[in-house]
């Protein structure tokens, strides 16, 4: 089925659309746990909040819209092809501690931008459009990533429903404070042969086209990840009748740990990073020495064997630590993936919109996850970054400019078009 546009005619104003966008954002950005700063972790009140608000959004969209069992917000605009499959246009509304307010918010505001310019231009497409807002991309609370998107995808682990945050309240106690049927999470995936495919805008995260003031790239990838949780296992003791060479620290394993981890990363940096971005001293006191530390480690890379192998040896690093130490350590693998390639047809299909809009072209890879990487396993996947200060992110300094939200709108305008015509 052809796409047809009633109103091909009419000038589009991409700059207002881009203004609208980012009225939205800063409106999104005002809900937070924090004053002062975006905060909006999955579950919490000021989550729940800014729910509600991109579902009134949706609604006054004109959109079927409901919120599913893992809290996802989604929108569906239906076509009137009788065989159609659906297109995901999706990104995350949850944040980091002290975030940017466009990581997540900038993917489903734009997405909501394409399917009200669709509905007002009277464009029929021969596809389902569903926009998400997914509940929990960054797995702050519970550490672990990709919940809304493994829902979606039907990947979803039941077992972590008794998985706790650092307050001792289980996911299972969120989802029923939130008004979510667990046991109806199965019923909220997405059937493979029902995809047409996925479809995600972010900011880079990275300062390639800033550094090169280039609005819009293509990803062509995105690295795999190992998320590991170490927990050093030593004996707490008195800080002053202990003698140096008797101690079993676990802080100083941790720290050890930490800095040969680093040193391993900086002799590999061609092919991986390595990031210990959370320490918890349990029962920390300063006159007391630690006897149990917990630590994350953060592996990534885009080849597939380089993690693999990066992952083995830095485990190594951490057991000889422990035993030159004289002290435990338990290697918990929280979370993996595998490097995902974007789909060859779609991702060709957005180079040449970028093209068609008179933009450089520019593949990337992305070093940082995203819901793309759970959804990939059921359906192609595609995703464009947009410029952002600096590479800036996962920082209150985050910020896109109307310019590139601008240009950035106009290529998926045209890569809607395109994905329609050759669909």
């Amino acid at each position: 089925m052809p796409l047809t546009d009633t109103a091909a005619a009419v000038t589009i104003d991409y700059t207002a659309r881009a203004k609208k966008i980012a009225e939205r954002i800063d409106a999104l950005a005002a809900i937070s746990e924090e004053e002062g700063c975006v905060t909006r972790t999955f579950g919490t009140a000021a989550f729940i909040a800014g729910c509600k608000l991109v579902k009134q959004w949706f609604t006054e969209a004109g959109l079927q819209t409901w919120t599913d069992n893992i809290g996802n917000v989604r929108g569906r605009l239906v076509s009137t092809n009788t065989e159609a499959k659906t297109l995901v246009i999706a990104s995350h509304i949850d944040t980091v501690v002290n975030a940017g307010k466009f990581d997540g918010p900038l993917g489903v505001l734009m997405g909501l931008d394409i399917v009200e310019n669709l509905q007002q231009t009277g464009t029929s497409i021969p596809f389902h459009i569903e926009l998400v807002a997914f509940s929990d991309e960054e797995g702050c609370r519970f550490h672990t990533t990709y919940l809304g998107s493994k829902v979606l995808a039907g990947s979803f682990d039941e077992n972590l429903l008794t998985k706790k945050d650092k307050e001792g309240i289980a996911l299972l106690e969120v989802l029923q404070q939130m008004d979510c049927n667990a046991a109806a999470i199965a019923g909220d995936s997405i059937a493979r042969q029902n995809w047409l495919g996925y479809f995600e805008i972010h900011i880079e995260q990275g300062p390639v086209l800033y550094e090169n003031n280039i609005p819009v790239a293509v990803v062509t990838a995105i690295a795999g990840q190992r998320r590991v949780e170490l927990v050093f296992e030593g004996v707490a003791g008195h800080a002053g009748t202990v003698p140096m060479d008797m101690r079993k620290d676990a802080l100083c394993a941790a720290a050890e740990f930490i800095l040969a981890t680093e040193d391993f990363a900086l002799h590999n940096k061609e092919k991986i990073v390595a990031t210990t971005g959370k320490l918890d001293i349990h029962h920390a006191a300063s006159n007391v020495i630690p006897g149990r530390v917990t630590c994350s480690l953060d592996l990534r890379s885009a080849d597939e064997v380089a993690l693999e192998t990066a992952n083995e040896a830095i485990r190594g690093i951490a057991l000889h630590i422990a035993e030159k130490r004289n002290l435990q350590v338990h290697w918990n693998m929280i979370q993996q993936s595998k490097p995902v390639a974007c789909d060859a047809k779609m991702t060709g299909l957005l180079a040449a919109s970028i093209q068609h809009c008179n933009c450089k072209l520019v593949e990337l890879v992305s070093g940082a996850g995203h819901d793309a990487v759970p959804i990939s396993a059921v359906a192609p996947v595609t995703m464009m970054f947009v410029r952002c200060f600096e590479g800036i992110s996962h920082n209150p300094l985050e910020n896109a400019e109307i310019k590139d939200i601008a240009a950035a709108i106009q290529v998926a305008d045209n890569f809607i078009q395109q994905l329609a015509i050759n669909s």
